[in-house]
């Protein structure tokens, strides 16, 4: 798939989030989830095999996202390239639904952990890479950490496990906004912008990038990673990328979209398409 279908993907999946949370009447976390969509445009179009539903549990790839709250993200990389119906995501945070605020583990829907208490998701992801190694199974793992989720103790224990083990076939990806639910990272736990040399410091295969540079993010993930090494991914971003009254405002972690607000944010994104600007 090329970039440019790439980004079209990304603008599409954010078109879809933006959806599902207004439609769900309820406030729902909204900054965190377009902060990684070009992320997940990326791994679920170009680098991950989880569309292929013929594979067995040893050949398929594994994603987590680690920073539960970032949901709505992947609920719309799901949908966008096919892991589920896009039917499914009119039932958002309705009584009964699969698709709530934070994954539940659903094979059938291709979420593979349940996260959402910080520090879990890249614990479970760590165990799976070791069991690949163990079985010989050929599948690789993906985990999506959020910064402030860096401020976990566990996250830590996961990568330094990591690196023990030799896990090269493990990728975390730190999506770094800078923010977290309580404000700027700075004035919480001030490690933005050192994760490059903490994570190289324990022994990872570390690279930096945009976040939403899809040119960057793809060249990334394709590179061979070092053998005997986990590999650690450190993507710049925005929070509440792509709808300007939501970029780098806190607000949004966690809020309800109005009509209005709604379809003020529709209406960037589909001039952003009219217009080209998404390539």
């Amino acid at each position: 798939m090329t970039t440019e279908a790439l980004c079209l993907r990304a603008l599409n999946m954010r078109k879809t989030a933006l959806k599902m949370a207004y439609e769900s009447g309820i406030s729902a976390h909204i900054g965190g989830g377009l902060s990684c969509i070009d992320i997940l445009a990326v791994l679920y179009g170009e680098i991950m095999n989880v569309a292929n539903r013929a594979l067995t549990f040893a050949e398929k790839d594994k994603f987590i996202m680690s920073k539960g709250h970032g949901v709505l993200g992947l609920y719309a990389a799901l949908a966008e390239f096919g892991v589920i119906s896009k039917e499914i995501l009119s039932t958002f945070q309705k009584d009964g639904s699969d698709l709530i605020a934070h994954p539940v583990m659903n094979e059938a829907l291709g979420l593979e952990s349940s996260s959402g208490s910080l520090g879990q998701g890249i614990s479970m992801g760590v165990g799976l890479a070791l069991l690949a190694k163990r079985k010989n199974y050929s599948y690789e793992v993906f985990v999506i950490c959020g910064n402030g989720e860096c401020n976990e103790g566990s996250v830590w224990e996961a990568v330094m496990s990591a690196v023990q083990f030799e896990l090269d076939n493990f990728t975390v990806i730190i999506d770094d906004n800078g923010m977290q639910s309580d404000g700027a990272s700075k004035n919480i736990m001030d490690t933005s912008g050192k994760y490059f040399k903490m994570f190289n410091a324990l022994g990872l295969d570390t690279r930096e990038i945009d976040g939403h540079n899809t040119n960057e993010i793809l060249k990334e993930l394709k590179k061979s990673v070092m053998v005997g090494k986990p590999r650690a991914i450190i993507a710049h971003t925005v929070k509440g990328k792509g709808i300007s009254f939501m970029e780098g405002n806190n607000e949004w972690h966690h809020n309800r979209l109005t009509e209005k607000q709604y379809l003020a944010a529709l209406g960037e994104l589909e001039k952003r398409e009219a217009t080209g600007e998404w390539k």
